[in-house]
């Protein structure tokens, strides 16, 4: 079977746009992608500017990638428990779930040391208006009170369950065996 791909050479001055970019005075990055270029092991590091923010902060960063991104968040260091399992989450890549489960477990770790940190200061936290409660009530009232009586139905629950679990087993093991 022959193949019917007919070879001819394209001639690129005959595609409409091609190399519009050649010209540096006819880019308009010009200015501020040229003189900053990075050129790594990152094959698309010369597309991109050098980091244009400081780098004195720690930033945890992918190892997928050589370097930290151009432009980023003002981020706070990684601190506390929180910032241990960050760490460790960003020594694997981002296609296991190695790296995104702790990151999720930290965010959690995150909030307790947050809410000691404000007792520690001498905050009370108002956690009713920081998860939007207020808002919630004044606008979705129904699925408010469904989620509140589902929060003490569980709390209950669990409360009743370990309760009564542990007295159970003592009545058990009051009970004198009888011989056979």
């Amino acid at each position: 079977m022959e193949n019917n791909v007919i070879n001819t050479p394209i001639d690129p001055k005959q595609i409409p746009g091609w190399g519009v970019d050649a010209d540096p005075k006819n880019d308009p990055t010009y200015p501020m992608r040229y003189p900053r270029m990075n050129v790594g092991q990152d094959p698309d590091s010369k597309h991109r500017p050098a980091s244009l923010q400081h780098d004195d902060t720690e930033k945890l960063r992918s190892i997928e990638r050589p370097n930290v991104s151009a432009v980023y968040g003002t981020t706070v260091p990684p601190s506390g428990l929180s910032g241990m399992i960050r760490r460790v989450a960003f020594r694997y890549s981002e296609n296991r779930y190695r790296h995104w489960l702790p990151l999720v477990f930290a965010d959690r770790v995150n909030v307790v040391e947050g809410i000691l940190d404000d007792f520690a200061h001498g905050k009370v936290p108002n956690i009713y208006a920081e998860k939007g409660y207020p808002v919630e009530w004044k606008h979705n009232r129904t699925s408010l009170i469904i989620k509140l009586a589902t929060v003490a139905a569980v709390a209950a629950g669990t409360v009743v369950l370990l309760s009564s679990g542990g007295s159970e087993n003592k009545k058990e093991k009051r009970r004198p065996q009888r011989p056979y």
